[in-house]
């Protein structure tokens, strides 16, 4: 969840003032990041587009159109132990949407499991509803309506990045059956359960936070009657815009496409939900509910530069649910899934295998000892050196 990032789209808020700020120091350091992303050129970055196989709209408790996609599995569909594999629902954080989950949609679907992605309300393809929906209590009560409308049967899995990992635990507070008796496993991917400042320790989410929440109403508003505005303001600092966008979700080389992706997302997202769900966050507490995911294979998974959801607030969910993996990747920041997707690929997939060994020989992963992982992402270092020596040599 993007608390901290509301200063990106301060490129919204008050632009003109971000601007002239970063602009000061900041031409050196955009050139830097713009020579990294091309250097970042990866395979598996060679397409960000997977088209669904199904595309439904699921009605909200208070009438909310959501948007949710299905993509149907294309490797073999049952575990080593001859049982079914579960349905996977991805949930995306704040100002982001489905689209940042391209890359897991792909690997999962090859490892046979049928994925479900969705639209938060205001974001994406979904429609807004009222002010008074824009709490976490009620994302939960929307993840819950798409369950019931395209996975209404059958074991579940669910991975939820930064607001979507508070969705999901706002599910396992309202509806815990759905934990415990369909779920077997969770990724917890740079969330947090509450009950901690998020973006804690850094003068830009302060401030972006301070926008947010005493400029918000009105100078959204204008914005918002007045969009051709912020559109020109963004044509006028696209450099800057992507710099700041980089900087603030990764921590390490990402190719254009990328940071393009990411900043279509963000800077889409309507500025009256981006205000309208700020109060949520001081509020959210979801703590106690993750005693619900004690008989489930949990992953918790996040980057030690992510400055938005930092390390501590993984530490508090491993610490509530015994067994859990704690996996920390170094040069990583908050959009983990879209800077190392084959390091979180590799590790949903993991902790999918091993929800089914558990339930195939009767393991409660509550009795498993904690695990925590510091990894190093080496492999994408190096493939970034060979990709910037090939580039050079063909150039020269």
């Amino acid at each position: 969840m993007s608390r901290g990032r509301p200063t990106l789209l301060g490129l919204g808020v008050s632009l003109g003032a971000a601007g002239a700020a970063g602009a000061l120091g900041a031409a050196s350091l955009i050139a830097d990041r713009i020579r990294r992303r091309e250097d970042a050129a990866l395979p598996e970055y060679a397409s960000l587009i997977e088209p669904h196989d199904e595309e439904h709209v699921v009605i909200a408790n208070d009438g909310v159109t959501l948007h949710v996609g299905i993509d149907h599995p294309t490797g073999p569909t049952k575990s080593l132990e001859g049982l079914p594999k579960p349905t996977v629902i991805l949930s995306h954080g704040y100002c982001l949407t489905s689209e940042c989950w391209v890359l897991q949609r792909r690997a999962l679907k090859r490892a046979g499991y049928r994925v479900v992605v969705w639209d938060q309300r205001g974001h994406g393809r979904s429609g807004k509803g009222a002010t008074v929906g824009y709490h976490i209590d009620q994302l939960g009560e929307d993840l819950y309506a798409v369950i019931q409308a395209v996975a209404p049967t059958g074991e579940l899995a669910f991975a939820g990045h930064s607001m979507g990992g508070m969705t999901t635990m706002a599910l396992a507070d309202s509806h815990p059956e759905v934990i415990r008796d369909r779920t077997i496993a969770f990724a917890c991917i740079a969330t947090s359960p509450g009950g901690m400042p998020l973006a804690s320790g850094t003068f830009v989410a302060a401030a972006g936070k301070h926008v947010l929440e005493r400029l918000g109403p009105g100078v959204f508003g204008q914005l918002q009657r007045r969009p051709e505005l912020l559109t020109s303001l963004l044509k006028a600092n696209r450099d800057l815009e992507e710099f700041l966008v980089e900087r603030y979700s990764f921590a390490s080389p990402v190719p254009r496409s990328i940071v393009r992706l990411t900043a279509k997302m963000i800077l889409g997202t309507d500025l009256g939900v981006m205000s309208d769900f700020v109060p949520t966050f001081d509020a959210y507490d979801k703590t106690a509910a993750l005693a619900q995911f004690a008989h489930s294979e949990v992953l918790v998974f996040n980057g030690t530069q992510d400055i938005l959801t930092p390390p501590e607030h993984s530490e508090v969910i491993v610490r509530a649910i015994p067994g859990a993996e704690h996996v920390l990747i170094r040069d990583a920041g908050h959009v983990i899934m879209l800077e190392h997707p084959d390091l979180l690929n590799e590790q949903i997939i993991a902790m999918l295998e091993r929800a089914s060994t558990g339930r195939a020989q009767d393991i409660d992963p509550a009795e498993k000892p904690r695990v925590t992982m510091v990894v190093t992402p080496v492999s994408k270092r190096r493939r970034v050196r060979e990709g910037t020596r090939r580039s050079r040599e063909h150039v020269s």
